[in-house]
């Protein structure tokens, strides 16, 4: 089992932070595993895989606005995809030289819980993929004002 790297700097820069023994009392083991330790849900298991419906995703650690369903596309890897975050300074990226790969780690910004990695093989305009753990995500659904643009 692969721990955080998240260093000290960063975790006191963090908007939430909360006890070790908080976030496994908030978080079902599968999102604490995740979220608070880095590991992966296995592919096409996630509750939003084939969620197609117009909302957002939020982090289900500390609710802050990642992904927009407008962002989302079916790549076949088993794992939600999004071609950006709904706000660039919602995520942070990171290097990840685990599991002897290369990759880019996506994590919440505002708790510093993972989501899931970045691959530049995306088939839109971005040429990014965040493949992204459904289990860190809560997803909200669009309103009626939203979804008609004053929202």
């Amino acid at each position: 089992m692969r721990k955080s790297r998240a260093s000290t700097e960063a975790v006191a820069a963090r908007e939430v932070t909360k006890p070790d023994e908080q976030w496994r009392q908030q978080l079902t083991p599968l999102q604490y595993s995740v979220l608070r330790h880095a590991h992966t849900e296995r592919p096409f298991t996630g509750e939003y895989v084939h969620n197609h419906a117009d909302g957002f995703y939020r982090c289900a650690g500390c609710d802050a606005k990642l992904f927009s369903s407008d962002a989302k596309f079916n790549s076949g890897t088993g794992w939600p995809s999004f071609d950006q975050p709904a706000v660039a300074e919602a995520v942070e990226l990171r290097p990840d030289n685990s599991l002897f790969m290369r990759r880019t780690e996506v994590v919440c910004r505002s708790c510093g819980g993972h989501l899931g990695h970045v691959f530049n093989d995306g088939p839109t305009q971005t040429g990014d993929r965040y493949c992204i753990n459904s289990c860190s995500l809560a997803f909200e659904p669009a309103t009626a004002n939203q979804e008609q643009g004053d929202g």
